[in-house]
């Protein structure tokens, strides 16, 4: 294994506080975040909008049931 990202079983957990007007914008730039970090396949685990942003964990798939695990091989 070569990577880092190869030796992750499943997934990546970031959790954050953003800088938001409210909870729909606080999704929005999560997912903005997933993508920049180079996530294809990503979603919201949790999202709450306090005072002047949001707390957010969102969640970076790897590798998702019945995919091929480079980890398994090696």
């Amino acid at each position: 294994m070569s990577r880092i990202m190869d030796r992750i079983m499943d997934a990546v957990d970031i959790e954050t506080f953003l800088v938001c007007d409210d909870e729909e914008e606080g999704k929005r730039i999560s997912l903005e975040l997933m993508k920049e970090l180079g996530f294809n396949n990503f979603s919201i685990v949790y999202i709450r909008h306090q005072g002047p942003g949001a707390r957010v964990r969102v969640r970076g798939y790897i590798y998702k049931p019945g995919d091929r695990y480079n980890w398994y091989n090696n």
